[in-house]
């Protein structure tokens, strides 16, 4: 029988999902949450290993040599050591585009809070400032309509076309930027375009790239510095490819009118980090991928990938 250890598994599943599936598959053991210092003794003799964000290195790997399979329970997989899993015989997979619509329709909360601002107003309200208003009506911050609006999207995979879609149906105009431009992904109302002309000529420009050595702090004091004052940010890719620093600045001095992200250049959000002193930020705890529906095909994925492996035809599978 199959020995299976998840490292990590409560974000994924808190407690609303079943484990049954993988449960079929071999003996299971679930751990909510695992330190580095325990990862060995967990894994024990284990031939499947599941982790989300619990770093696997060489080291740990080569104690734990009855691993064959590691799963990554997420599209990044660079908590682990790919070559070293590789070069020790293990087949190591991710759970690519599982989050897609749900990445996207949070990218479009974040910009409807930052633009409309119904927390707020729903929140004065209750405090009795309509109540107490001499008007029929009134507003707290400036709202801004979305239609003619230009939205520059940087990364158009999955994710990133989603949002563009989304955006056209808001009425706005769209520029997108990838390495490799593909005319034939052009509507009427999307272009692509290089990133010079995204900085330059986008009212909101939001992040769907994944995060390399080129592109690590791309979003910066010079690159903000070429967009249109009052512009918008918005990232729910990953928080290395904004310097924190800079868009603090950038949005305590009004440069950068708002910014929504839901991640951070470390993870859980330090207390000290740069974001959090500025004004106009919208800062979620990494839940774009969250909804239900969205962890049950991760899951669903998760299995299907061990079934895979198992059946000597593994799929997903990254080097």
């Amino acid at each position: 029988m199959h020995q299976i250890v998840v490292l990590d598994g409560y974000t994924l599943n808190p407690g609303d999902l079943s484990w049954k599936s993988l449960e079929d598959i071999g003996e299971v053991r679930i751990y909510d949450r695992t330190e580095a210092k325990d990862i060995p003794e967990r894994i024990g003799d284990s031939d499947i290993v599941l982790t989300n964000k619990t770093v696997l290195t060489e080291e740990t790997l080569k104690a734990c040599p009855t691993v064959r399979y590691i799963g990554c329970m997420a599209t990044g997989y660079n908590v682990i050591d790919v070559a070293a899993a590789n070069k020790l015989g293990m087949t190591v997979t991710n759970i690519p585009a599982y989050g897609t619509e749900a990445v996207a329709q949070f990218t479009m909360a974040l910009l409807l809070e930052i633009t409309s601002r119904v927390g707020m107003h729903s929140e004065a309200v209750k405090q009795g400032q309509w109540s107490a208003c001499p008007d029929f009506c009134f507003w707290n911050a400036p709202l801004m309509e979305l239609a003619g609006k230009t939205m520059g999207i940087i990364g158009y995979g999955a994710i990133g076309q989603s949002v563009a879609r989304k955006a056209e149906a808001f009425g706005m105009e769209v520029l997108a930027y990838r390495r490799t431009p593909d005319r034939s992904m052009e509507t009427e109302h999307c272009h692509m375009v290089s990133m010079d002309e995204i900085y330059e000529k986008s009212d909101i420009i939001t992040l769907h790239c994944p995060l390399t050595a080129e592109n690590e702090e791309m979003i910066n004091r010079e690159t903000i510095g070429r967009m249109k004052d009052g512009v918008i940010l918005l990232n729910t890719g990953r928080g290395k490819l904004i310097c924190e620093a800079d868009l603090r600045d950038a949005l305590n001095s009004g440069k950068v009118a708002g910014a929504g992200v839901d991640v951070a250049s470390v993870e859980p959000v330090h207390p000290d980090n740069p974001l959090l002193q500025a004004k106009n930020l919208w800062m979620t705890p990494h839940i774009a991928w969250a909804p239900r529906e969205t962890r049950q095909r991760l899951m669903d994925i998760l299995v299907s990938n061990i079934n895979a492996f198992l059946d000597g035809h593994p799929v997903n599978e990254v080097h």
